[in-house]
């Protein structure tokens, strides 16, 4: 064994007892990954040197790469075999960046808070900071065996005190500050947070005015707070908020799925007015939307986050209702369409149904379709508001099913023509949406025209439909027609004129305005549960919260006797939610001076949602152990900066970074929404408060695809283990010619989807370490595909990837005596032009990660080697720095086994000589009739149909063709091609 390096092995390997020499086996595979990854680990070889602090270096390179993982959850089921796909890459990618000569920052944390460690604990009793402990230790080791680039000392969960301090820190300046929306940014653009104290120094000075308008001086204490608290970015607000008596916890709007049920657990989930800690996220939705286009993310993600945010610009009308003070508002995104309202839709919940504008008896001329059977309005009203009480809001917005209402008895005044429009109540308007009104134009709007053609109501179409329409709602675009009464006239116009027009003329009437509305709503943040963060605020004896200093951070969890919330019936919407540190008194009610002397005061006993430690944690790896600053500004900015547009080393333009995040950021598209928007939100706030000067977290964000599985049910759906299944191709199978599978010679039946245990189609990283060893399960995982699409896994084609290792190692290794087989002597030219081209061709692939088919030309490379009487160590040298970062345990190994002393994780990647990626050319004759008519100068190389595709498109072959067709060609690559005339 080589003596070059100490974490090369020394003994000779063994499999079930029987000796194998040195060929490339599991047994040696893993005995040189153990070893190489303990050197890795004693000596360092992936710290990433910081600019200034505890982590500094004495050399630190001007250019960096700074990637992240999404933040993993401590799993208590351990990895399978499709959690790695995303570590693997980031870490092919940070190799490779590393071999490219930038200062690499890799590492990965734990988000350790949350839902399924609480829920084990309450079934078992056992403190979630144990399970959560372990849960960490069997990741981190499982991880580990992967030979995963990362700065270990980076590494922290949120459940750590030190990291929970600053998560509630932050907090803190979430709470201290609010948004104005007039101030100048650092980046130039307007609108930002600002310190309270400056909005308090305002209203004091007067040149904020309160909004009542009195001076702040005539308000007392509590009209001042008040005043405060309603800017505030952080407030406690009394609201419909998510109840989920399931899991006896409130459920933030992205918790709930489409079909009103807790994500978590399937659960039931109800609205219910409870007061709890909000974020005014709805402050940053412009910017939330229009910094997307500052990031280099994929379009369906930025897509699902515009969705969310859904920002509508259009008008505010007001329709007036007899007999009622206050007009019926309604947002609409179409005003160009009011001539064609001929009805409207009130939500169950509006207000209006419950402020006596119900009529007594029903109308004259109104519909025996429009009553629902009722004898009064007011009784039809009161049944539908009851019957869509019972149903959730996925099911109300269901757009599958029939839409239904009532006739309230009350007509509106449409503004611009002055038409009472008769006012029903449906289920499919929501009093969260909007105004909870909407006018219904039919004519122009498929689900308005569904519900007039249900109750018989008039149809206008007020856009001119193409011809050859068939009729119904018409959606497109046009001229508008139908539009005019005294005064306006919208008739001829272009939609967008039409639109402007039409809110020029509702403002100019003091009937309406021109708004934009948002689907976002402000984040609820508190959580009923015992695992989280606590909050950093106490209330005074009248409920008044007050803010703790930072000296009193951390507040740290106390022991609790019981972790559960009460149980509850999970049908139950009228329980209430009684959190678990409820039940310590003791560290509920405090004893502090906060300023005025000792007083009372009492802890809030809701925590934070687990997404508050995932939305700043990609700070926190900059900088992990500074107490003094949630980040040093020096290290924040080298890492996550705004970048100049620069030139690469291949001369292409590089365009400014003017938004600043992290280089890399890879996770699965199932974060689209909540984490990543979160996130954001946070990393905003800090930014225009100024303790960093990135605006946007993640600057590059790649979604890597899923590895799925095959899984086999028997006759009676049961699932039986995956790799005890036989497929049959004998021609004993099917009819139709496909295989059939069995299992114990019972015919099974294959479906493909996910892992699972329950579908028993599990395998482990541990099974694969075991059997091929980490870089092969590296290789295979990379190989599979490109790494943004889903792939299934096939544990059989593993060995296909543990072949070319093993066909590597022999280039290098003799087998036998275990002593390198490689020589000095020059390689011939095509082996050193097949060598250039490949580093070529790997290069352009690894840049835009495309793994799968870097990996692709270094097999063909090594299979040329392969052929190779002796292999030159100018040949093979290269391909074992390219492969380095995808398998780089034996690229360690077999670069020291090659004289190398030092790790090659810092060595450069290798580069092309120009000279040979040119390739040989020779001159083609080309004739027609026999005749030379031209020559080509075409690569040696050149096949049949490219040749002959030259020879056709030569100027002078066609001018000697003129209008004569071709009867043939004859090709003798690469010299000599003959055209014969058609005539």
């Amino acid at each position: 064994m080589s003596t070059h390096d100490d974490a090369t092995t020394t003994a000779e390997p063994a499999t079930a007892g029987e000796a194998t020499g040195y060929r490339y086996t599991a047994a040696l595979a893993n005995e040189i990954e153990s070893a190489w990854q303990q050197r890795w680990e004693e000596r360092g070889t992936f710290f990433a040197p910081n600019p200034t602090g505890d982590l500094a270096g004495e050399d630190v390179p001007a250019e960096k790469f700074y990637l992240l993982d999404m933040f993993p959850y401590p799993s208590g089921k351990g990895l399978h075999v499709g959690h790695p796909l995303g570590y693997i890459a980031t870490d092919v990618v940070g190799r490779y960046q590393r071999m490219k000569g930038k200062n690499v920052l890799h590492a990965l944390g734990y988000d350790a808070f949350g839902l399924p460690a609480e829920q084990y604990a309450v079934q078992t009793g056992q403190h979630p900071r144990v399970t959560t402990e372990e849960n960490i230790a069997n990741m981190r080791a499982q991880l580990r065996r992967l030979g995963l680039a990362h700065d270990s000392r980076r590494t922290f969960a949120t459940t750590d005190p030190e990291f929970v301090k600053w998560t509630q820190w932050i907090f803190l300046r979430i709470f201290n500050s609010f948004y104005d929306a007039d101030a100048v940014r650092a980046d130039g653009g307007r609108g930002r947070a600002r310190p309270i104290a400056e909005l308090e120094a305002e209203l004091a000075a007067g040149t904020r005015p309160t909004p009542d308008g009195r001076p702040w001086a005539e308000l007392g204490a509590d009209d001042r707070r008040r005043v405060i608290d309603d800017h505030r970015l952080a407030y406690i607000s009394e609201a419909p908020v998510n109840w989920c008596p399931g899991l006896g916890t409130v459920l933030a709007n992205e918790e709930v799925t489409a079909d009103g049920r807790s994500e978590r657990g399937n659960f039931p989930v109800f609205k219910r007015n409870l007061r709890q800690w909000m974020l005014r996220i709805t402050a940053y939705a412009d910017r939330l939307v229009d910094d997307l286009d500052t990031i280099d993310w994929p379009e369906k993600v930025r897509s699902m986050q515009r969705n969310w945010i859904g920002r509508s610009t259009g008008a505010h009308v007001d329709f007036r209702v007899p007999g009622v003070a206050e007009p019926l508002t309604v947002f609409t995104t179409r005003p160009d369409t009011l001539f064609g309202a001929t009805f409207m839709v009130v939500s169950p919940e509006h207000p209006l149904l419950a402020d006596g504008a119900i009529p007594a008896a029903w109308p004259e001329g109104t519909k025996d379709a429009w009553t629902g059977g009722a004898s009064t309005p007011a009784e039809a009203v009161h049944a539908y508001q009851r019957a869509a009480a019972a149903k959730t809001d996925a099911e109300r917005q269901d757009a599958e099913r029939t839409k239904t209402g009532v006739f309230t008895g009350i007509y509106a005044t449409n503004p611009v023509n002055g038409t009472a429009v008769p006012l029903f109540v449906a289920d499919y308007v929501l009093m969260g949406y909007g105004t909870g009104a909407i006018m219904a134009v039919p004519g122009g709007d498929e689900r308005d025209f569904e519900f007039a053609t249900k109750y018989e109501l008039p149809v206008i179409h007020t856009v001119q439909a193409p011809e050859g329409f068939a009729g119904g709602a018409y959606t497109g675009d046009g001229v508008v027609i139908n539009s005019a009464s005294e005064g306006l006239s919208l008739n001829g116009l272009g939609v967008a004129e039409a639109k402007a027009r039409m809110i020029a003329w509702l403002e100019a009437e003091g009937i309406g305005r021109g708004a934009t509305t948002y689907r976002l709503r402000d984040w609820l943040f508190s959580r009923q549960r015992y695992w989280g963060e606590p909050f950093p605020v106490v209330y005074d004896a009248e409920g008044r919260v007050h803010a703790l200093p930072e000296s009193m951070l951390p507040v740290d969890l106390p022991e609790v006797p019981d972790y559960s919330p009460r149980t509850f019936d999970a049908d139950d919407a009228e329980s209430s939610p009684e959190p678990p540190l409820g039940r310590v008194p003791e560290w509920v009610r405090v004893e502090l001076d906060l300023g005025d002397g000792v007083q009372t005061y009492f802890r809030d006993t809701n925590t934070m949602p687990n997404w508050a430690g995932s939305s700043w944690y990609e700070l926190r790896y900059l900088d992990p152990h500074n107490d003094r600053a949630v980040v040093d500004p020096e290290n924040e900015q080298y890492w996550m900066g705004p970048r100049p547009a620069t030139t690469a080393s291949d001369g292409t333009e590089v365009p400014a970074n003017v938004s600043g995040g992290a280089d890399l950021y890879v996770g699965g598209v199932e974060h689209a929404v909540l984490h990543l928007l979160y996130a954001r939100f946070w990393h905003k706030v800090l930014f225009d408060l100024g303790y960093i000067s990135s605006s946007e977290p993640f600057h590059k964000l790649f979604n890597q695809g899923y590895i799925q599985a095959y899984a086999y049910a028997d006759g009676r759906g049961q699932y039986v283990p995956a790799e005890e299944v036989e497929e049959v191709t004998d021609g004993a199978g099917s009819a139709s010619g496909e295989p059939t599978y069995t299992w114990n010679g019972e015919e099974v039946f294959r479906e493909y989807g996910k892992m699972g245990k329950s579908l028993k189609n599990i395998v482990t990283p541990d099974e694969m370490y075991e059997s091929y060893g980490a870089d092969t399960f590296r290789v295979y995982e990379m190989s599979m595909g490109p790494l943004d699409v889903s792939r299934p896994w096939d544990t059989r084609a593993v060995v296909g990837s543990q072949r070319f290792l093993q066909r590597l190692w022999r280039n290098v290794v003799d087998e036998r005596t275990g002593a390198t087989t490689v020589v000095d002597a020059p390689a011939d030219e095509a082996t050193r032009r097949l060598v250039a081209r490949t580093i070529a061709d790997v290069e352009t692939e690894m840049s835009a990660m495309r793994v799968n088919t870097a990996i692709a030309k270094m097999i063909v490379l090594n299979n040329h080697l392969t052929s190779l009487d002796a292999v030159p160590r100018e040949a093979v040298e290269p391909l074992v720095l390219m492969l380095a970062p995808v398998a780089p345990h034996i690229a360690e190994e077999l670069w020291s086994r090659l004289g190398h002393p030092e790790s090659l994780a810092h060595e450069p990647f290798p580069t092309a000589d120009p000279a040979l990626l040119v390739e040989d050319t020779v001159t083609c004759v080309v004739q027609v009739a026999g005749k030379v008519r031209d020559r080509l100068e075409v690569p040696a190389s050149i096949g049949e149909d490219d040749l002959k595709a030259l020879a056709l498109d030569s100027a002078a072959v066609l001018r000697t063709l003129g209008d004569k067709g071709v009867r043939t060609v004859i090709v003798r690559v690469p010299k000599l091609v003959n055209i014969v005339p058609a005539r």
